[in-house]
This record gives C-alpha cells, sequence and structure tokens, in this order.
C-alpha cells in the first residue's frame, strides 16, 4: 500500500477516535449553555484564520504577503456582504484573482 493511503487511514481513524471521545466522556449529560456557544463559535474563528493564513500568508516563512488573493476574498466578501449566493462569491473571488494575476 502506498504511503499516502496509509496516512489517508491513519488520519480517518484518528478523526473517528477524537470525535467520539466527546460523546463517550460526557454519557448522557449536557454540557452548560455557555459552553455550548464557546463551541458553536469554534468553527466560524477556525474557517476565518484558515482563509486569513492561506490569503495573506507567504510560502516558507512568517511574512505576511498582500497580492491577488486578496483581491479575490475582497471581491468574495463584498458579494456576500451585499447578499450575494456562495457560488457567486466564488465566481467574483476566481475572476478578480485571475485578472489581477495577469496583471500584476
Amino acid at each position: 500500500m502506498a504511503d499516502g493511503w496509509i496516512l489517508v487511514i491513519w488520519v480517518g481513524a484518528t478523526t473517528a477516535v477524537i470525535r467520539a471521545a466527546g460523546p463517550v466522556a460526557l454519557g448522557n449529560r449536557e454540557l452548560p449553555p455557555r459552553a455550548m456557544a464557546v463551541i458553536g463559535l469554534l468553527a466560524p474563528a477556525l474557517l476565518a484564520a484558515l482563509v486569513m493564513t492561506q490569503t495573506f500568508g507567504s510560502e516558507g516563512s512568517s511574512d505576511l504577503v498582500l497580492d491577488e488573493r486578496a483581491v479575490g476574498v475582497a471581491g468574495a466578501g463584498a458579494v456576500l456582504a451585499l447578499r450575494g449566493g456562495i457560488l457567486l462569491a466564488m465566481t467574483v473571488a476566481v475572476a478578480l484573482s485571475a485578472a489581477a494575476h495577469a496583471v500584476l
């Protein structure tokens, strides 16, 4: 078996164990509402951090970079702020990033 597939299986098994650990540890008890509110905010915060590091990060260093990816994210943000759909936002992001890459 190729090393890549071994890694995929390992990551899948690890994810299953981590996801099962919460319900096993809690049993039938409910978390307090304050804890549930914090857990509900984790996914959007992690997604925002991922978008920011992938948009403004540079490969191989910790420097921040402002390039054509930022133009695409700004365009997608504008579409979403105007209540546009996610597919339209993605299309605008790709078009603006490609145009900025061609110009710059």
